[in-house]
């Protein structure tokens, strides 16, 4: 585990959640940004609660550097929508779990999004795959990026690897 990358001066991913609640997902994002060191903020957006605050993050996202918004958000779900109706940026949609539905009315939510207004969404609770395309959606314009993504890869085909080596070993 790498140190966070999450309080830089310049951060490249903004990553966004309607409750703090919604840390034990969306940590997840931030660990894979911090792994790949890539620096990014943390913060508690509200569509409902503080839609100013949530209009105004969108619109100055592009103008202070951010180069990706990854946004989760559970039950209704409407930040990573109105997120990506107010930024020019790529979004990336977390459905959180709540209590009722297990996220599958998140997931809906976020999936659904009408044309023009596009959100990319991950599985329910899949933050650290959110992270992964914010990564490999900077990885475009970074070679060294690029090459850590590849060394990423080359290191979960090789667990493969084991792991079929172990389980024919177990038979």
């Amino acid at each position: 585990m790498r140190m966070p990358h999450h309080d830089s001066e310049r951060p490249l991913v903004g990553v966004v959640m309607g409750s703090d609640s919604d840390w034990r997902v969306m940590s997840d994002a931030s660990q894979v940004l911090s792994d790949f060191e890539i620096d990014h903020e943390v913060e508690v957006v509200s569509a409902h609660r503080t839609p100013e605050k949530m209009i105004a993050y969108g619109k100055d996202a592009a103008a202070r550097g951010l180069k990706v918004i990854i946004a989760g958000a559970g039950g209704a779900a409407h930040l990573p929508g109105m997120l990506a109706a107010v930024t020019p940026l790529p979004v990336v949609g977390v459905p959180v779990p709540l209590a009722k539905l297990d996220g599958l009315d998140s997931l809906l939510s976020i999936v659904q999004m009408p044309a023009g207004v596009p959100v990319a969404t991950v599985s329910i609770g899949g933050a650290k795959n959110a992270g992964l395309i914010a990564a490999k959606i900077l990885a475009t314009s970074d070679a060294a990026l690029q090459a850590k993504l590849e060394e990423y890869a080359d290191d979960l085909a090789a667990q493969v690897e084991v792991k079929n080596e172990n389980l024919k070993n177990s038979l």
